[in-house]
């Protein structure tokens, strides 16, 4: 990469990373998916005295992406051009491929600069940005379909009763769209939990077939579910626009994208009522807010999905945003990694209220620590 180094400008000096893995509190599951544990890559990017720190979620051998592939781009860079060092990263990896777990280490490495340069230029990354609005909404994300009724109910009333958040979200589609009867008696006690005032969505993780889903539709219509992630696979893109105009519900997708065309895409074929997009896997928060921009060019709100702490002051810069997922197993993580994490109660976040620079979060490596693995 070109240095931009220009007189007293700060550069970055060095590029680190570690890896943690944290098992879940309780087995955990979704359509077409089940886990035991989650691993966290932290970024850490220094200049003189000041760290910024970003991370994503994924497979461990993104620390040595970013190590092998990335460091050396970054390293050197003039610390306030976060753009230049994207587009840099973005094309210094065009031979080891783009999507996948390498835009989750470019991910990793721009929030944490952005972080730095919020750092050093010591605001709020939001102050930075600038602002839309000051609240921004979540919505508790979790209700996995390896849950049981009773603690289904547990998680969704702690985030509707104790915590005022008014709009959940469980995951349906269990085993591949075959246990569709399960799936059924779920979201009708789901609704049964949360009472009738609060937003119910589901999460199929392109578990069902195209008819199957749109046979669905009845069925969350007559429980309020206003909200349908992914019906079938992301990259049927006929399929989502099959499904969303088959069902009353809004369908959603988007958590899947690493590249800006990808959302392009997805646009262009009339797929989502609302985009989502990941800020640790399409690229980080340079192209999150790209992406943002295309949904608000094409009249449609963007959701943020999972890792909260990582998305809440963009979020709060664009003004076309529906929501944060405040997803359980991340939340629980985050709470656990770092201090200057947010509160959701009333359903809401407010970043950078507390004027802390960047994104707030500090690494409590003595809480961190007995989860490394690298």
């Amino acid at each position: 990469m070109r240095h931009h180094a220009r007189g007293a400008d700060p550069v970055v000096d060095s590029v680190g990373t570690s890896v943690y893995r944290f098992p879940t509190d309780v087995p955990e599951g979704d359509g077409t998916l089940a886990w035991d544990s989650t691993t966290v890559v932290v970024a850490q990017v220094r200049s003189g005295g000041t760290t910024g720190l970003g991370y994503t979620y994924g497979a461990a051998a993104t620390a040595q992406v970013v190590e092998e592939q990335l460091a050396g781009i970054v390293t050197g860079s003039c610390a306030l051009d976060v753009p230049g060092a994207n587009e840099a990263m973005s094309r210094a990896v065009r031979n080891a491929g783009r999507p996948g777990m390498v835009a989750g280490a470019i991910s990793a490495v721009d929030i944490a600069l952005w972080d730095l340069k919020a750092r050093l230029l010591q605001v709020p990354l939001i102050r930075l940005l600038g602002a839309s609005g000051a609240e921004v909404p979540v919505y508790g994300s979790g209700g996995f379909t390896t849950y049981d009724d009773r603690r289904q109910d547990r998680q969704l009333r702690i985030w509707v009763a104790e915590q005022g958040i008014p709009r959940v979200k469980i995951k349906i589609g269990e085993s591949w769209g075959t246990a569709e009867q399960r799936d059924r008696r779920r979201i009708a006690l789901a609704r049964r939990s949360v009472g009738d005032h609060t937003e119910l969505y589901v999460d199929a993780n392109g578990a069902y077939t195209r008819k199957q889903a749109i046979r669905l539709g009845p069925h969350l219509d007559a429980h309020g579910v206003t909200w349908f992630e992914e019906p079938v696979s992301s990259d049927d893109r006929a399929g989502l626009a099959q499904v969303r105009a088959g069902v009353a519900a809004d369908v959603t997708a988007g958590e899947y994208g690493y590249t800006l065309p990808y959302f392009w895409h997805l646009l262009g074929a009339d797929a989502v009522d609302c985009l989502q997009a990941d800020a640790t896997r399409c690229g980080g928060l340079t192209v999150w807010l790209r992406t943002a921009a295309l949904a608000e060019a094409a009249g449609l709100q963007i959701s943020g999905h999972c890792a909260p702490h990582v998305h809440a002051h963009a979020a709060a810069s664009v003004p076309n945003l529906r929501h944060l997922e405040w997803f359980h197993d991340h939340v629980r993580i985050e709470n656990l990694m770092f201090s200057g994490v947010l509160d959701p109660a009333g359903g809401t976040i407010r970043p950078g209220e507390d004027r802390s620079p960047g994104h707030g979060l500090t690494l409590r490596a003595d809480r961190a620590d007995p989860y490394r693995i690298a």
